[in-house]
């Protein structure tokens, strides 16, 4: 007979235990011990191996013939059992390294009546399936709760079902889209939200196909919303339904938000299209298929032309058909800015780069424009002392902000535009020849309307077409006669001429008159040399009731003289200065040396 002591004690649910002595007969302990799943090793006082069981076979690789009387350190190197043997003490639910196998050990002195320790026992099990297992519970949680999170957080509203069409689940995107709360929905009939129209769960569910663009009115305010739907299956069998709604007011109103946007940008920005410019001349198609051309690609293009033949209308058309259609249009008119602000306005400055700059410094318009295009209208104008750093803009794609040592890195495309000859610029010395060479990399020649004839009529129409909405009128076409003699006239002004003489035409004609006749027509205005007479002779007299000298009175005819042009052309003072022969920015001085309103 054999008297083991054992330990009833629970771990992992795998371990035996015993608290009360069990006296059988070997034969049937053997039995038990090679039946059990638990691997056992018993070593004597002489720390032998006297039991090794078919699970220790299984988890050690030894087989119990090989190992039977053989010292435990021999087949076990990392084994505790003459630790036990020798203090008395038990070790339970204890973590070994068993080769390539993790197991879990209990290890148990074997006491006989009197209390001297008589053998050693070990029961163990191979954990590794299990610590496998766990870990793949552990994953399976991780992905659950990443699935819940992206569940929760996605704007779409979702709803699923089982396979019994009864709501399991919704996310908070679906209360908010619906009104519908978890209470409302889970365990009721996937029915119970619809107002009208047919549930898409019930369609998958019935088919088992899934179901794309539905349009159904959900919650007790019959909200439209376009819903998609799809069957859940698992291992081939149905298991329920999952619905995405979007909600149609939503997208509606952000659709009407980006159309309201566009038109806001195209209307504060680039305002016009290839499709606003008429044209039908040979001269003029020419200019608008290689202007569609150079507006696909990056390259700087230099728009040539007289003023008033729509160098302006150009640039906006390139703009909204490149690439850069979405972002900042900049218009920088050269002549206007005094030479002492052109740097600063254009490339902006620092703080405390001169007496008055703003706290915090300012952007330039190039910086201003960066992603987009500028437009430097009448590029000429650009001071001289300027030019050197507008070449610098075009070969390192930088700026330097007045008063910083910093360059700034730009992706700007230029558009440049002139009413002159580059080249003779370049030949007064009035522009630099490698800034010319930079900018003429594409150029377009816009003809004038004296060489283009052929748009006369579209063109007038065109005009008439915006003169009534802008008058209220219904004037409907013009007459032979009358577009004869628009074509007999050279039209130095251009397009910008043509459409201040048709705005004076309309003044002349009757609300109920539909036709443009000859009569209407203004009369043509060239070089008054009356105009020259009458004045020379008001400074004769003036001169004749008090003594003035020969520069006061070159002056004030000088100022009478540029307020006649510019009477002439309704204030237009590119049209006034072409007149004048002098150049924009030259206008504009004297215009404020003689405070001409």
């Amino acid at each position: 007979m054999i008297t083991l002591y054992f330990y009833l004690e629970k771990s992992l649910g795998t371990f035996l235990f015993m608290r009360k002595v069990i006296v059988m007969k070997k034969e049937e302990l053997d039995i038990i011990l090679k039946s059990t799943n638990d691997a056992v090793i018993v070593i004597n006082a002489i720390e032998k191996i006297t039991l090794f069981n078919t699970a220790a076979e299984r988890i050690t690789g030894f087989q119990e013939k090989e190992v039977i009387g053989k010292p435990i350190k021999e087949v076990i190197i990392s084994t505790r059992l003459p630790y036990v043997l020798n203090s008395g003490e038990a070790e339970l639910n204890q973590r070994q390294l068993l080769g390539n196998t993790t197991i879990i050990t209990s290890r148990m002195p074997v006491k006989d009546e009197e209390g001297r320790v008589i053998a050693a026992v070990a029961i163990f099990r191979d954990i590794s399936e299990v610590m496998d297992l766990t870990h793949q519970i552990y994953k399976l949680k991780e992905m659950q709760s990443l699935l819940e999170g992206i569940f929760h957080s996605t704007q779409d509203a979702i709803s699923v079902c089982n396979e019994k069409g009864i709501g399991v689940l919704i996310n908070p995107a679906y209360t908010r889209v619906t009104g519908f709360t978890e209470e409302d929905i889970i365990g009721k009939p996937v029915t119970a939200d619809i107002a009208e129209g047919e549930s898409m769960h019930l369609q998958v569910l019935r088919t088992k196909q899934p179901v794309k663009n539905a349009r159904l009115k959900v919650g007790s305010q019959k909200k439209d919303v376009l819903v998609h739907a799809a069957p859940i299956i698992v291992d081939g069998e149905l298991k329920g339904s999952v619905g995405v709604l979007h909600d149609l007011s939503e997208i509606k109103k952000l659709t009407d938000e980006l159309i309201t946007a566009k038109q806001i940008i195209r209307k504060l920005e680039a305002k016009y299209l290839f499709e606003d410019i008429i044209a039908e001349d040979e001269g003029m198609l020419a200019a608008l298929q290689k202007a569609k051309q150079a507006a696909v690609t990056p390259a700087t293009i230099l728009l040539r032309g007289e003023s008033g033949t729509g160098k302006e209308l150009f640039a906006h058309a390139i703009h909204n058909l490149s690439q850069r259609r979405y972002n900042q249009f900049v218009r920088v008119n050269c002549p206007a800015i005094s030479e002492n602000l052109f740097e600063s306005e254009v490339f902006g400055y620092v703080e405390g780069a001169f007496t008055g700059a703003r706290k915090g410094g300012k952007r330039g318009l190039f910086e201003e424009a960066h992603g987009g295009t500028i437009f430097l209208d009448e590029v000429t104008e650009i001071p001289i002392s300027i030019q050197a750093k507008l070449l610098r803009v075009l070969q390192e794609k930088e700026i330097l902000r007045v008063g910083s040592t910093k360059p700034i890195s730009i992706d700007v495309r230029i558009i440049a535009a002139t009413n002159i000859a580059l080249e003779e610029a370049v030949k007064e010395g009035k522009f630099r020849e490698d800034l010319y060479y930079r900018l003429n990399v594409i150029p377009i020649e816009i003809p004038p309307l004296r060489k283009r004839k052929r748009d006369l009529y579209s063109l007038v129409l065109h005009l008439i077409n915006k003169y009534n909405q802008e008058y209220g009128r219904k004037v409907e076409g013009i007459s032979q006669e009358a577009l004869r003699s628009l074509e007999n006239y050279d039209w130095p002004g251009n397009i910008r001429e043509l459409q201040n003489y048709i705005g004076r035409t309309f003044i002349n004609m009757k609300y109920s008159e539909k036709i443009i006749e000859e009569e209407h027509l203004p009369k043509f205005i060239h070089k008054d040399v009356s105009f020259l007479i009458s004045e020379k002779e008001n400074i004769d007299n003036t001169a004749k009731g008090e003594d003035k000298s020969l520069k006061e009175m070159v002056a004030k005819a000088e100022k009478a003289y540029i307020k006649e042009v510019l009477k002439k052309y309704r204030g237009n003072r590119t049209l006034a200065a072409q007149e004048l022969q002098i150049s924009l920015r030259n206008l504009y001085y004297k215009i404020e040396k003689y405070e001409i309103d």
